[in-house]
């Protein structure tokens, strides 16, 4: 579990994007001097809310081409439905990502975080958000993508659930120490 965790988080922070726009954060807003100050949210949870675009089979866990792909089929059939897109509230922890309806605050989704083996924010659909994971029910891959207002909201959904891997890894090595 914990290689996956430590896979996965890799994974996310190697996302070219990701680097780049890692940097461009520090340049302009100065990010918090230490873990300890970004763990308090994060720990409680840290929410977006985002539109629901849907969701595609995928046959890989993780990687840049598999994802982009999978946004286009999403957003390709996406745009052909003239349904109005579920608002969720979608929450990011060192649990893992849960969705709530944003209009009756209802559950949608639980994902626990050793089940999502990428997210990325999209090249060309830079306001679509995306993550990888393994159906609780029948252990298919499953891509589910998000739409957000603004392309740097997208960006930073993706930024928090990298730092939430890290800190399940961080929480999960501390536990573990003394064994």
């Amino acid at each position: 579990a914990m290689e996956a965790l430590r896979a996965a988080g890799r994974a996310v922070l190697r996302s070219p994007r990701l680097a780049r726009h890692g940097l461009g954060l520090r340049r302009r807003r100065k990010l918090p001097e230490s873990w300890a100050d970004m763990q308090e949210p994060l720990l409680e949870g840290m929410c977006f809310t985002l539109k629901y675009l849907g969701m595609t089979l995928v046959e890989k866990p993780k990687g840049e081409d598999m994802a982009a792909a999978a946004i286009r089929r999403i957003v390709a059939t996406a745009r052909v439905g003239a349904r109005k897109f579920q608002k969720v509230i979608l929450t990011v922890s060192p649990r893992g990502i849960s969705l709530q309806d944003a209009d009756t605050k209802e559950m949608v989704e639980n994902i626990s975080i050793y089940r999502i083996s990428y997210c990325t924010t999209d090249k060309l659909q830079n306001k679509v958000f995306a993550y990888v994971a393994q159906s609780q029910e029948s252990g298919a891959l499953e891509c589910h993508a998000f739409l957000s207002p603004k392309k740097k909201i997208a960006q930073a959904v993706t930024l928090t659930v990298a730092q939430a891997f890290q800190m399940a890894l961080d929480l999960w090595e501390a536990t573990h120490a003394g064994r």
